[in-house]
């Protein structure tokens, strides 16, 4: 992520203005968030109405975990495929080129867009988790040490989860046509990570092969830390994972953009 050089800026702000200039989106997005809070705070309040604690979570920490994972979702939930910016449309158009001829290198507007997008996203939940705080669907963090981890989890697991989908983005490269590859692998991101449900519900083995992919790293981790299931003391082990993930897809990711510049052509249109 570079310095938003006045370029950069306007390259931050692509898909956020296409949201902004569309008030019923909005509206759209404001209302699927809620009916997601709502309807996922009480499935878990249900679920924990006849008992107290079920794979070491109580019903607060099970609530809090499902409402902040929504939350979360919204982050990198943005209508790029109206605006007709991803990278398999510019594929299918041929339009993928002028990102080659541009004064700004493709990977730094990819990066300056996606910057954009998380920030914009970032404001949709935190003001979401103010709202839910404020009404008691989440409970607050246990002390500052907690929340100050937290936030640094949180930063740390949207790097990785950037990284996750431009890897996803340059499979077009080779592929062309990736939806059934976007499709496949978000649900594998939503499942590994915790998103539709914590990975303590999961067997054993499943935990353990999660630990060897970076799907954990983006939310599992910072959500665990924030309802407990992670203590402060080994807080430190988990955010060095996490930086690892950070630097290893870096470097991978950096390889793809090179083998893909090799393989641009113009198709369809």
């Amino acid at each position: 992520m570079s310095v938003l050089v006045p370029g950069g800026r306007r390259a931050a702000r692509v898909t956020p203005l296409g949201e902004l200039h569309t008030p019923p989106r909005m509206t759209a997005a404001l209302l699927r968030l809620t009916v997601q809070v709502v309807l996922v705070a009480s499935l878990w309040r249900g679920l924990y109405a006849t008992t107290g604690t079920t794979a070491g979570l109580t019903r607060d920490q099970a609530v809090t975990y499902a409402v902040l994972a929504v939350l979360a979702g919204r982050v990198r939930e943005l209508d790029q495929y109206s605006g007709r910016d991803t990278v398999q449309q510019h594929m299918h158009f041929g339009t993928i080129v002028y990102w080659y001829l541009r004064p700004l290198p493709p990977q730094r507007y990819y990066a300056l867009r996606a910057l954009g997008e998380q920030l914009y996203g970032f404001v949709w939940a935190l003001t979401g988790y103010v709202v839910c705080l404020a009404v008691g669907v989440v409970q607050p963090p246990e002390s500052a040490a907690v929340a100050g981890l937290f936030t640094l989890s949180v930063l740390l697991g949207q790097w990785v989860l950037y990284y996750v989908m431009l890897i996803i983005d340059q499979l077009c490269f080779w592929t062309l046509r990736n939806g059934a590859a976007i499709m496949i692998l978000m649900f594998a991101q939503n499942l590994l990570s915790g998103v539709y449900a914590p990975l303590w519900f999961f067997p054993d083995w499943f935990i353990t092969l999660s630990r060897f992919l970076p799907f954990q790293a983006t939310l599992s981790v910072p959500l665990s830390l924030y309802v407990g299931r992670i203590p402060v003391s080994e807080a430190g082990r988990e955010l060095a994972l996490q930086a690892a993930w950070v630097v290893a897809l870096a470097l991978f990711t950096r390889l793809l953009w090179r083998r893909a510049a090799l393989r641009v052509i113009s198709q369809g249109g």
